[in-house]
Order: C-alpha cells, then sequence, then structure tokens
C-alpha cells in the first residue's frame, strides 16, 4: 500500500516557498545598497592597513584574528602589507607572537596560511603624542609602498578613547596618503557620554572628511546580531507575531566569566563596557540590539533610514526609574582561584565603578507598550545572572 502525501506537508511546502521569495524581495535593497557602496568604496590592491594600538588587548583578541579571517578568505586586497603601531617596544618576532597568540589552526592548512599572513605583518613603536613615532611610522610605510603611483591607507584605532584625538590629529599630519584613498575606523566608544562624544566628532572633523570616519562596534559584527534584520523583516510569520501581542518580555545579556585581568585601570575610568556607573548605565552594545530588536521596518535598508528607526525607538524609551536598576561588583570566586575586582594591581581600593548592572526599561509605542525590556551585563558573572 502506497501512503498518501499528508495535507501538512504540501502546506509546509507552500509556506516555505512563500517565506523564501518574501526573503527575495525583503532583502534584495539590502544586496543591492551593498553592491553599491562596495563598487564605490573597495579597495582592491596598494592598500596598507595600520593597526594603532598593536600591542593592546583589543587588536591581539580581536581585530588581528579577523584580519587572519579576512586574508585567509581572500577578502583583503591584492598586496596588502598590515602595519602595528603601539608605545610598546618589541622586536618583530615578539610582535608576530602576538599576532598569533590568539589565532587558532585547527588544520595544517591554516597553519601554512596564518604563516603567510605574519609574512605581510610589521611592527613600528612611537608614542601616540609625538611627531616623531608617525614619522618613523611614515619612513616604514613609503618603503612598504615604494613604486607603487597610488597609495590607499586604512587607520584602525585600537585604542583608548583618551587617546583618539591627538592620534587622528598626528595620522592626519605625518600619514594621510598623498596619492590615494584614506580610511580611519574609531573603535568604540566614541566619547564616554554625549558631551564627549560631541568634543571627539568636533576635534576631527577638520582633519577628516565624514565619508573617510567609520565608527565601529566590533560586537554588531557578530554574527547572530547581523541576522537580526533579516529574522524579523525577510520572516513574514516572525514579522506578523513580532510585538506586544505574543511577547510577554525580551532580555538581553551580556556577560562575561572573566574580570579585568590587568586592565582595571582602564576600565576603572569608562565604567562597565566604558561607561560611568550611574549617568550611562545602559550600554551601547545593548542599546544597539535593543533598536534592532524593536524598530519598525526602515523605508529603506540605507544606513540612514534604518538609524532613522532607531532613534525613533531611542525616543520612545522613558528615563530609566532607579528602583529598575541594580548594580554591583563582583568579588572573588568561591573557591578562591579568581580575585575580585578590587584585588586587581590596577584598580583603586576605593573603586565605586560598578562591574555588572541589570536594569529594565519601557518602549512606549504601539508596537511594545507595556513589555519590559530586562537588560543585563557584567565581567567575572557566573553562569547564573
Amino acid at each position: 500500500m502506497r501512503a498518501s502525501p499528508h495535507p501538512v506537508s504540501r502546506k509546509s511546502l507552500w509556506l516555505s516557498q512563500a517565506m523564501r521569495a518574501s526573503y527575495q524581495e525583503e532583502i534584495s535593497p539590502l544586496r543591492r545598497r551593498a553592491d553599491h557602496l562596495r563598487s564605490e568604496i573597495e579597495l582592491k590592491d596598494n592598500t596598507v592597513i595600520v593597526v594603532l594600538g598593536a600591542s593592546g588587548d583589543l587588536a591581539k583578541k580581536k581585530t588581528f584574528p579577523a584580519l587572519f579571517g579576512l586574508f585567509r578568505n581572500k577578502f583583503l586586497p591584492n598586496g596588502l602589507q598590515i602595519v602595528g603601531y603601539a608605545r610598546t617596544k618589541m622586536d618583530h618576532e615578539e610582535f608576530i607572537k602576538r599576532v598569533k597568540s590568539n589565532i587558532k589552526t585547527p588544520s595544517k592548512d591554516m597553519e601554512e596560511e596564518l604563516e603567510k599572513f605574519t609574512k605581510v605583518c610589521s611592527y613600528v613603536s612611537g608614542q601616540y603624542d609625538k611627531d616623531d613615532g608617525f614619522k618613523e611610522l611614515e619612513k616604514h610605510l613609503e618603503e612598504l609602498e615604494k613604486g607603487q603611483d597610488k597609495t590607499n591607507r586604512v587607520f584602525y584605532m585600537a585604542l583608548p578613547p583618551s587617546v583618539f584625538i591627538p592620534v587622528s590629529e598626528h595620522v592626519k599630519k605625518n600619514n594621510y596618503p598623498k596619492n590615494g584613498i584614506a580610511r580611519i575606523i574609531v573603535e568604540k566608544p566614541f566619547g564616554k557620554d554625549l558631551e564627549s562624544s560631541r568634543e571627539l566628532q568636533a576635534a576631527m572633523s577638520p582633519n577628516w572628511k565624514e565619508e573617510e570616519i567609520f565608527r565601529i562596534d566590533h560586537y554588531l559584527g557578530k554574527e547572530m546580531v547581523k541576522n537580526l534584520l533579516v529574522l524579523r523583516f525577510a520572516n513574514s510569520f516572525m514579522h506578523a507575531n513580532w510585538s506586544k501581542h505574543y511577547i510577554d518580555n525580551v532580555q538581553i545579556t551580556f556577560k562575561e566569566p572573566f574580570g579585568t585581568e590587568g586592565r582595571g585601570g582602564y576600565f576603572d575610568e569608562f565604567g562597565i563596557r566604558y561607561f560611568r556607573a550611574l549617568t550611562a548605565l545602559t550600554l551601547a552594545d545593548l542599546l544597539q540590539i535593543l533598536t534592532l530588536l524593536t524598530m519598525d521596518r526602515p523605508l529603506s535598508f540605507s544606513a540612514e533610514d534604518i538609524r532613522d528607526e532607531k532613534v525613533r525607538v531611542l525616543k520612545a524609551i522613558p528615563p530609566i526609574k532607579p528602583e529598575n536598576v541594580i548594580i554591583g561588583q563582583y568579588g572573588k570566586s568561591l573557591d578562591g582561584s579568581k580575585p575580585g575586582y578590587k584585588e586587581d594591581d590596577t584598580v583603586p581600593k576605593d573603586s565605586r565603578c560598578p562591574t555588572f548592572a541589570s536594569m529594565v526599561l519601557f518602549c512606549n509605542n504601539e508596537r511594545w507598550e507595556g513589555v519590559p525590556f530586562i537588560m543585563k551585563a557584567g565581567k567575572g558573572a557566573s553562569s547564573g545572572c
């Protein structure tokens, strides 16, 4: 006996085809926009990437592994050179050791690719507030670019915000390409509050055109975060049910199981995830995710239209009440193997900087009114927080 197809199977097939068609229709403007931008700014050859702050934690854990991933997948320009610049004095071998330290190579092929990658890496040591180091950097760049008619330079600032302004000024003065494209990438935080953000913008504007400045947050580059727009707007079923009528509450959590690990001084200055305690406790990372989760469909997928929808969400969020906020510091682990926050030698013993924050906020618009958004972030956090 031959079984006949179950009606649900046909319905599921139809739904799958409809969702796929909807996906293609919704996502095509985003792809066209991306293709247009790519054709305008793509650097295909004669390019040097200068990693400013190359000896730091961010460069070691994020920047160099990301660059290696792009290199391995052949997404970087032909003949690319990568130059590290930082205050730390070290020779080439020590620099390459740092570059490799957080890059995993589970196969022989990847090991060989990593060796090729390190051959395009070099290092120059210098101060952030003096011309001498940047002049040495310029000599090194000119040596690498010898024989090229056009030279493109990308300056990636993996630096604390306190040196953004002097570094951008010295780079413009000493290292701006004479014939080619320049890009300066500013890693978050772009200031620690609205006032310092505007000050930073005003300081960079005379030296750099707006189209030359890229402000980025590496956290938003995570695959899950990047897929939120597709999940919401290219999925008809999900989009129709994405509201207060079907969602009871939303929880967004960012936690790190490790502590400051010697970077307490930097952390203490900018508070949890670079924001001071009570003045700006809400995290920039989580607010960005919140806006992606809650915003209405933009008119187009251009950066400006997406930003406008995000701003509408932020305007609908009333001031956070103190009774809806919990802050704290992590202490020594129960087994005593990991020190508490104040036991870090770089942290002031009287520090009141929070390392954990939890808050509840609301979005008073038609789609989300009454739904609590619970946001948590912390260092040295256990799995149960």
